[in-house]
């Protein structure tokens, strides 16, 4: 009796620790340009969250985490300096905005798939296009918990320059418990990067020139990046079973789709020289 109890309590141990692990995918992408690039998708069912990295073919290493319990998306960009021109070291970027869950498989169907040919090059079957972003808030990572708490352990080297919208504020005040106050008390307007913060009604906004268009290094200004996603799974492929008379065909799971999305983040940037990428 003893033995079997004890073999009872490894089974829950093992059911547990099977219910936190997380589920890797190492994906061959080919992009636009003919390059190969190597996507590590993780998915974590326990946060009902998936994680998407790769390493650009400039060397910028992208981070996409899609958190579906609190409705977020942050995508993370850290971006290799530029020696020959004064940049000595990187930067990091955190671009955080309301993700629709439709828009993704979830973390649950995620780590349930399996690679039958890990070394196949992959291209997507749908391209999504290009959706605009203008972030026009910055995000204090100090009190991002509101958002989510994974902004926080994601952009942390990103202090300065983690950005978010109002619209997606609006968003996230929909959810069950969410406070406005709250959310409003994490963020700033860029009429005052280092304090000032943005009140409920405050609808100032600073027009400030696009990086492409001054010569001056030192000028703040628009900056624009483009990253993009050229694989990941994007829903479920539903096929229909053999009927007969008296029954209607039933449906079963026969596969994912894939696609490929492009997003173009405008954000404000203090100076030029952080931004020579945009000319």
């Amino acid at each position: 009796m003893r033995g079997f109890n004890k073999l009872f309590g490894t089974c829950i141990v093992l059911h547990y620790l099977c219910g936190i692990c997380t589920t890797h995918l190492l994906i061959n992408v080919k992009n636009q340009g003919g390059d190969i690039l190597l996507e590590t998708i993780t998915s974590n069912v326990t946060e009902d969250m998936i994680t998407l990295e790769f390493q650009r073919s400039d060397g910028t290493l992208v981070t996409q985490l899609i958190d579906f319990r609190n409705e977020v998306q942050i995508i993370k960009a850290l971006v290799l300096g530029e020696e020959e021109r004064g940049q000595n070291q990187y930067q990091v970027m955190c671009f955080v905005n309301h993700f629709y869950k439709m828009d993704f498989i979830s973390s649950d169907a995620m780590s349930k798939l399996r690679q039958k040919n890990p070394g196949t090059i992959r291209i997507a079957e749908e391209d999504r296009g290009h959706s605009n972003y203008t972030m026009d808030l910055f995000l204090d990572v100090s009190m991002s918990k509101v958002i989510s708490k994974h902004v926080a352990l994601l952009c942390a080297e990103a202090a300065d320059s983690t950005y978010t919208r109002h619209e997606d504020l609006k968003q996230w005040n929909q959810r069950p418990g969410s406070s406005e106050v709250a959310l409003m008390a994490a963020v700033r307007n860029f009429t005052s990067v280092a304090t000032m913060p943005l009140g409920v009604n405050d609808s100032k906004s600073v027009s400030i020139s696009k990086c492409a268009d001054t010569s001056n290094l030192w000028a703040s200004c628009t900056c624009s990046l483009e990253l993009c996603i050229g694989w990941y799974p994007c829903g479920l492929k539903f096929c229909k079973g053999k009927g007969d008379s008296k029954k209607a065909p039933s449906t079963y799971r026969c596969g994912i789709k894939t696609c490929k999305k492009c997003f173009i983040f405008s954000y404000y940037s203090r100076m030029k020289q952080n931004c020579l990428w945009d000319e």
